[in-house]
């Protein structure tokens, strides 16, 4: 079996490396760049008496999307609570008519007939007791 691991030689000090060829320079980031002109910021380093602005941008930014989110979620809460309301709603409704229907003097009539109780033909009448 033969060895195909290969070690390259090292450069010398003098030897010139020439840098890796970027793109065309065509892509929308670099267009940005160069009109920005970013690297002339960056020259000296960070501009760190930029970095509390930065800071509070980035942090609108984060109070902005938690907030986006925190009304998405409310809002499918009410959605929830709409609907669910509405089917409550509609049992309502539906209990109401149900109990309504059976306590009709016909459908109590009718009920209580198994049991062996009938109607009364005779109106009610007052008690009076004179003291």
């Amino acid at each position: 079996m033969e060895n195909n691991f290969r070690i390259e030689p090292k450069q010398k000090a003098n030897e010139a490396r020439t840098p890796a060829p970027k793109g065309d320079g065509k892509s929308m980031f670099s267009g940005m760049e160069k009109k920005m002109k970013l690297e002339s910021y960056f020259e000296e380093g960070f501009p760190v008496q930029y970095l509390p602005k930065i800071l509070f941008v980035v942090l609108l930014g984060l109070i902005y999307i938690s907030n986006t989110h925190y009304a998405d979620k409310t809002t499918r809460a009410i959605d929830k609570a709409q609907s669910e309301v509405e089917d409550l709603r509609a049992d309502f409704t539906t209990l109401k008519a149900d109990v309504m229907f059976a306590s009709k003097q016909s459908e109590v009539a009718r009920r209580v007939k198994a049991m062996g109780l009938e109607e009364s033909l005779k109106p009610p009448f007052k008690i009076v007791v004179n003291k």
